[in-house]
């Protein structure tokens, strides 16, 4: 079992968004005056119920959504002040994040000053594309202008370590439109970049209209995600994950916990926790999580496959040695013997300590990690 005085992170997932994106596949609602009030209760009581429960040491906080930003300062503001209110004394030198939506944040009566109040100290803005008839397809809205005024107002009221996410594989898109996205977002300050490529998630309106949707073919795709990598590189942004790349000493605190096995407490509908060895979630319905808040458990989970999976995610790879303190009798002979033939590949690459990843293998991770979980 993991020792639960490691520092763990908070997640709140906030429901609501005025319009879902035709690839968004993550539980959102409109957002209305009873329901978010309700979700606002319902969020204190839940983390009330597990602080009652056992004793917690956060060193990141994430708002996430949905658009947690739908709502507007004041309440965001307030939702972060419930959390750190309910887990007070809880908290060390957190990474406190919100993901936002530039439409929202631009606004005048967009107030980052009392995000920053609440101890916000990192903002994620999701862009998705710079080039207009990009935004269109996927059903963004807003403009890039939203994201320059969002960045002059967030420094002033003194935040500006902010990440924005990026799309790559979007009908129309090339290595110049990505370029011009990439360039915008670097110019804008921001400390971290996240692109991920587009999927085609079941149930939502891409996928039912994937016959007509035009998207680029995969080598297409494998192009400009390498074009990305490179540019990125050139631009100072390191690359320590498959889709996310960052200034050094700029990486994405608590998604680094996801990928590092660490544990983390998701409260809100939709969101999944990792504490004690156990897995379990809420379910995706806002009603049951403001009348009772039970959640589903998911069973065990942190063992070694689980463990070699997500460290493969990211560009420092696996390390034999700590994996062995973490699961004691830990036999690789199996793993190496199958990591061989993928090396001479090229799609991984043997390090000091384990394995890692190549570029090229990054691009197939669900088979290449497959593989090797076959071994283990």
């Amino acid at each position: 079992m993991i020792d639960n005085m490691q520092p763990a992170g908070l997640y709140a997932h906030v429901p609501f968004c005025k319009s879902k994106c035709s690839y968004c596949d993550f539980y959102s609602l409109e957002p209305g005056a009873w329901r978010m009030e309700e979700y606002a209760l319902a969020l204190g009581r839940e983390a009330g119920r597990f602080r009652a429960r056992r004793r917690f040491i956060f060193d990141t906080l994430y708002l996430g959504g949905g658009t947690p930003t739908a709502g507007g300062s004041a309440y965001l503001a307030g939702l972060v002040n419930t959390l750190t209110g309910v887990f007070d004394g809880c908290f060390l030198d957190p990474e406190a994040t919100v993901e936002c939506n530039p439409e929202d944040t631009a606004r005048e009566n967009f107030d980052f000053a009392a995000l920053a109040a609440a101890g916000v100290n990192r903002l994620s803005f999701g862009l998705q594309a710079y080039a207009q008839p990009e935004r269109d397809f996927l059903g963004r809205r807003g403009s890039p202008a939203d994201l320059a005024v969002s960045v002059r107002k967030a420094a002033a009221a003194g935040i500006d370590n902010f990440s924005v996410d990026l799309i790559i594989g979007i009908p129309g898109q090339n290595a110049q439109s990505l370029g011009a996205s990439i360039a915008f977002c670097a110019n804008s300050g921001a400390r971290h970049i996240s692109a991920y490529l587009l999927k085609a998630e079941p149930g939502t309106p891409l996928h039912e209209n994937l016959a007509s949707a035009g998207l680029p073919d995969e080598d297409a795709v494998c192009d400009l995600y390498l074009f990305a990598c490179d540019r990125l590189a050139e631009k100072g942004f390191l690359q320590y994950e498959i889709s996310n790349f960052a200034l050094p000493g700029y990486e994405s605190r608590h998604n680094l916990k996801y990928w590092r096995l660490a544990e983390y407490l998701g409260l809100g509908p939709g969101a999944h926790s990792f504490l004690d060895g156990r897995r379990f979630h809420y379910p995706r319905d806002l009603e049951q999580f403001i009348a009772s808040g039970e959640s589903c458990s998911d069973g065990p989970g942190g063992d070694f496959g689980e463990y070699l999976m997500l460290a493969l995610r990211l560009s420092e790879g696996f390390d034999a040695a700590a994996a062995g303190l973490r699961y004691p009798g830990l036999a690789l002979e199996k793993l190496f013997a199958v990591a061989r033939p993928l090396e001479r590949a090229g799609l991984l690459h043997f390090t000091k300590n384990g394995l890692a990843l190549t570029r090229k293998g990054f691009l197939l991770s669900n088979a290449v990690i497959g593989r090797l979980l076959e071994a283990v």
